[in-house]
């Protein structure tokens, strides 16, 4: 299908009166006279539009209809097909073909706007002269005359006001657009176009709000309530007065039995019929708004926002409903738990990546979406703190100079940093000595990384980052590896999924799959991993960061199963964060105020992330087996360099 859209859908009225406003006086006018009118003024509407066919030469060029998509509702699901939410602009359409919409509801509508529909090449000359006749008479609007088709080309072309030369236009253009499509094409796009209320365009949204059905399977009864709307949707929707529904119902199945359409019997069941109500849809919030906005904002970035708002395409994300809303009620559990703690006005987000696929698997971009929607998984840069060394320590470990048992000196230190010298400090504010580089890291010392990072050269440093999906601005500073810029929490989740498949990454995505409505895949995201770090080196520093866990600062994310990760705190514990992973699922988390202020005095990755971390992933892998991680020993070291 198509992405772009030649025309805009415009909403029903009424059916607009003939227009000819010369015979209001005719006055009282008696049957016969009546009869002999309408003959006149239907020779006079047949034989002149030959004429005004030539004439209009402004009028739009039907011969684009051939290849009109209208705008169509792009629909979201989650992994196993359960619809998460639906987007579209000012029209809620799926378009379906015409063998799969009810021959009852086909029947409806053409007994109510169009009987002679098969008979007549676009206009009812009979219709429209009488039409003519009985406006007159009654002195103001009181029947159209339109046909079908010339309802088709109104709404597609035309604007809605009621004057002589647009029922004229009207009456041209059918006849044009009848002379390049079939009759069931014409029926199709019509049923497809109409505006049935409450933003639902097209027969199958209609269906689904008014009875929670397809229109396949509407039956008698409800296809004559939805015929009946059409000429005032909201004015007769039975969501407003069911009354009035039923009474319109009531029309268009008498007319249905005065054309031989359906029987007594028929009739008589359809009235009777129990309606069964279905909800107004189209204005319904999304089940997950931060998967959703996530996915909208992917999409629009792939196919632009005129495509994702009338596209209509259908969305498989990587990711399961009943899993995003565990890590959800993880994170409501945890910001009233810290806020007993001290921590108040936190705001918490969680991101899981499964390293095999790099799919995520859940998003959470706050506490509570209701009052803010901002996605502080994807959207906040906050600064990782100590969680960024082992992107480092990876660096050294690619040179082939370093391994997990190098030694580093933990004494104090000075470098020239501009004008002055920065001196570096612990946290503890004490010195260790000499000491593994696993050990430098189980226990978060800051020298050794930064004597480190000097030592590799911090460029190679920021080229690792930019390797694995780092893209805020970075300086080859000496407090980089300290964790001085901002990431994402998606950034971290990501980084550290490619540690842990081995140095093979795919772009993240909650986007599994995209098609049209037809089912034409627009865009399949089956992962194609590439290899984009040193294996060894990868399987090096998760080795490392699994000493966090059994020795170090992450002791309080230790689940049953074998982990590595690193905890993060920043200066003034403005942001504190644990990042980890498993052989089949690696989990940011990230804890903080949106106002950057101070947490809490001491609060710290290790003693407050941690623990949520742990929470989550005992419930994430609960069904899942327990797996080891491969050790360095598998892969060639590289040649030093």
């Amino acid at each position: 299908m198509s992405s772009s859209r030649t025309f805009e859908d415009k909403q029903p009225q009424r059916r607009a009166s003939s227009g000819f406003e010369f015979l209001k006086g005719v006055g009282q006018v008696t049957g016969g006279t009546l009869l002999s009118i309408t003959m006149l003024a239907s020779s006079i509407v047949a034989g002149g539009l030959v004429g005004l066919a030539i004439s209009f030469r402004n009028l739009p060029d039907v011969r684009q209809l051939r290849n009109f998509f209208p705008s169509e509702t792009t629909y979201i699901y989650d992994v196993k097909g359960k619809l998460l939410t639906s987007i579209h602009g000012e029209a809620n359409r799926e378009v379906v073909p015409l063998d799969r919409i009810s021959p009852n509801l086909k029947r409806a509508v053409l007994a109510s706007e169009d009987s002679h529909f098969y008979d007549h090449h676009g206009i009812n000359p009979t219709g429209v002269g009488r039409a003519i006749v009985v406006n007159a008479v009654a002195g103001g609007v009181k029947e159209g005359g339109s046909t079908v088709t010339m309802q088709l080309v109104k709404n597609l072309f035309l604007s809605q006001k009621r004057a002589f030369t647009r029922k004229l236009a009207e009456a041209v253009l059918a006849i044009r657009l009848e002379q390049i499509l079939t009759k069931d094409q014409i029926l199709e796009m019509y049923l497809n176009q109409v505006y049935w209320g409450h933003n639902n365009y097209g027969v199958q949204t209609a269906a689904r709000s008014y009875f929670n059905k397809s229109s396949e399977y509407l039956s008698l009864g409800e296809s004559a309530m939805m015929a009946g709307l059409i000429q005032a949707p909201e004015e007769f929707s039975p969501f407003v007065s069911m009354k009035l529904a039923k009474q319109k119902q009531k029309e268009v199945l008498g007319r249905m039995l005065e054309l031989n359409w359906i029987n007594q019997s028929e009739y008589d069941d359809a009235l009777k019929q129990e309606i069964k109500l279905g909800r107004i849809k189209s204005f319904q919030g999304s089940a997950l708004p931060y998967i959703t906005n996530t996915v909208a904002q992917e999409l629009a970035k792939k196919f632009g926002r005129e495509t994702l708002l009338k596209g209509g395409m259908r969305v498989q994300t990587t990711v399961d409903a009943n899993f995003q809303s565990m890590a959800e009620e993880t994170v409501v559990k945890w910001h009233k738990s810290l806020l007993g703690q001290g921590l108040s006005k936190n705001q918490i987000a969680l991101v899981a990546i499964d390293p095999r696929t790099h799919f995520i698997k859940a998003l959470v971009g706050g506490v509570d979406p209701k009052i803010s929607e901002f996605n502080r998984a994807t959207q906040s840069q906050r600064q990782p703190g100590s969680s960024f060394k082992p992107f480092v320590y990876y660096t050294a470990f690619a040179t082939g100079k370093y391994g997990p048992d190098s030694t580093v000196v933990d004494s104090p230190v000075s470098y020239q940093d501009g004008n002055g010298r920065y001196f570096p400090r612990n946290y503890d504010g004490g010195f260790s000595g000499p000491m593994p580089i696993r050990t430098a890291l189980a226990q978060s010392r800051n020298i050794p990384v930064i004597k480190i990072g000097k030592a590799v050269g911090m460029n190679r440093v920021i080229d690792t980052c930019r390797t694995l999906g780092i893209m805020s601005p970075m300086e080859p500073v000496t407090s980089l590896p300290l964790g001085a810029i901002g990431v994402t929490p998606l950034e971290m989740a990501s980084a550290y999924a490619t540690f842990a498949n081995y140095g093979w990454q795919s772009p993240p995505t909650v986007i599994a799959r995209v098609t049209d409505s037809s089912g034409n895949v627009l865009l399949d995201n089956t992962p194609k991993p590439q290899l984009v770090l040193d294996p060894w080196a990868s399987a090096a520093i998760i080795d490392v960061m699994r000493t966090v866990v059994t020795n170090g600062t992450g002791k309080g994310a230790a689940i049953a199963r074998p982990s590595a990760g690193k905890t993060g705190t920043t200066s003034s514990e403005k942001d504190i964060w644990y990042v980890g992973t498993v052989p089949q699922l690696t989990t940011a988390v990230w804890v903080g105020r949106d106002d950057n202020r101070q947490l809490a005095s001491r609060a710290t990755g290790g003693g407050m992330v941690a623990p949520i971390w742990k929470d989550f992933m005992e419930k994430a892998l609960k069904n899942v087996p327990v797996e080891n991680f491969k050790p360095p020993s598998q892969f060639s070291r590289p040649k030093s360099q």
